[in-house]
C-alpha cells in the first residue's frame, strides 16, 4: 500500500488539533496526565514524580536503527528521547536520562524547537517516523509541538514509544494523532512492578492503555516496502527469574486484545543501573529463558512481530554521554 497521510494533518485544518492541545496544557496546571496524577502546578514550575516542568525536556535525537525493522527501514526511525519518566525501572538502559534530574534540566526546550526538531529528522535525516520515546509525560507538550510542525511540512506517521504507565484520558486525546503505538507490556504482578518499577497499579493501568491503543490504531498496516504506516506493536522484555510474568502477560494480550497483535519480543535484558541491587535482576536471561518464552508465545496463538536473537544484549545499549548519537553507528 502506498503511504497514509497522518491523520494529525486533517485535525489540524479542522481546528481539532489545537483545542486538544489547549485542553491537555490546561490540565497541566493541577497535572493529571499520567496515572499518577500528582496535581502539581507545571505550568508554575511546581514538580511531581516525574521531575518536568511546563516545557519538554529533550536529551537526544537522531535516525535510529535498531528498532523493530518496520520502524527502522532503510533510512532509520527519527527517535526523540524525552527525559526523566513517570517510572523508576530498577534496570533501566536509559537510565542516564531517565533518572537524572539535576543533569536534565539543562536540555529542557520550548514547543517550537520540538517541532524543529521533528522537521529535522523528516527533511535533513529522511527518516520514515517520528518515533517519541518515553513521552507520557510530556503529551500536552508534543501535542503543542505537532501543532506548530504541520504547517512547517511535517507529515510523517508519529509513534508513541511508551512503557504503558499512561492515563487512558490523556490516550483518547492522542486519537488520530499518534499513527504507531509501541508499548511495553513490562509486568503481569503489581508486587513486582512496585518494588523493581515504584508502579504499584502498572498491570491495569497498563492493560487499559493498550486496548485503548489498539481501539485507535488497530492491527500492525506496512507498505510496499515494508515500513509502518499505522498500528499497534507490543513490546514485551524477557526478564530473568520470570520477572516479568510473560505467560500471564502474553496470554492475556492473545486473548484480550489480538492473537494476530503485533509482539516484540525482547531478549536484551542486560543488568543496568541499579539492577545489581536485585540478586534476581543481577544476570543475562539463560537460553532456557528464552526459549521458554518462545514457546509460550506458539502457545497461546501469538504469530506476528520480531523474536530478538540471545547474544546481542551490548549492541542496544545506549550511552547518552556518547557525542551526538546513543547508539553505536
Amino acid at each position: 500500500m502506498k503511504p497514509e497521510e497522518p491523520r494529525y494533518i486533517s485535525l489540524y485544518h479542522s481546528g481539532e488539533l489545537e483545542r486538544r492541545a489547549e485542553r491537555l496544557e490546561a490540565r497541566l496546571e493541577s497535572c493529571d496526565i499520567c496515572p499518577r496524577g500528582c496535581r502539581v502546578n507545571r505550568l508554575e514550575g511546581e514538580l511531581g514524580f516525574c521531575h518536568s516542568g511546563r516545557h519538554p525536556i529533550v536529551s537526544s535525537f537522531c535516525a535510529h536503527h535498531g528498532e523493530e525493522p518496520a520502524l527502522s527501514g532503510s533510512r532509520g526511525s527519527g527517535t526523540i528521547f524525552f527525559a526523566n519518566c513517570n517510572m523508576r525501572c530498577v534496570y533501566c538502559q536509559n537510565y542516564q536520562i531517565s533518572q537524572n534530574w539535576e543533569r536534565q534540566r539543562f536540555n529542557e526546550i520550548d514547543c517550537h524547537i520540538l517541532a524543529e526538531h521533528m522537521l529535522y529528522l523528516q527533511d535533513e535525516l529522511g527518516c520514515h517516523n517520528i518515533n517519541l520515546v518515553s513521552p507520557s509525560h510530556f503529551v500536552p507538550q508534543l501535542v503543542r509541538a505537532v501543532l506548530e510542525a504541520v504547517p512547517m511540512g511535517l507529515r510523517l506517521p508519529l509513534v508513541y514509544n511508551t512503557n504503558s504507565y499512561d492515563s487512558v484520558k490523556t490516550l483518547n486525546e492522542l486519537d488520530g494523532i499518534i499513527s504507531i503505538y509501541l508499548p511495553d507490556l513490562k509486568y503481569a504482578s503489581d508486587g513486582w512492578a512496585n518494588e523493581l518499577s515504584q508502579a504499584a497499579d502498572y498491570v491495569d493501568w497498563s492493560r487499559q492503555a493498550i486496548k485503548g491503543m489498539y481501539r485507535q490504531v488497530g492491527e500492525l498496516v506496512v507498505d510496499e516496502f515494508g515500513v509502518a504506516q499505522r498500528g499497534l506493536i507490543v513490546r514485551h522484555l524477557v526478564l530473568p527469574n520470570g520477572l516479568a510474568g510473560s505467560r500471564d502477560s502474553l496470554g492475556w494480550l492473545a486473548s484480550e486484545v489480538s492473537p494476530r497483535v503485533t509482539v516484540s519480543l525482547m531478549s536484551q535484558y542486560h543488568p543496568m543501573h541499579q539492577a545489581h541491587r536485585f540478586p534476581l535482576l543481577s544476570r543475562h536471561i539463560s537460553s532456557a529463558e528464552h526459549e521458554a518464552v518462545l514457546k509460550v508465545m506458539d502457545e497461546v496463538g501469538l504469530e506476528n512481530g520480531w523474536l530478538q536473537e540471545m547474544g546481542a544484549q551490548e549492541i542496544y545499549l545506549p550511552d547518552f554521554d556518547r557525542e551526538k548519537h546513543p547508539f553505536r553507528v
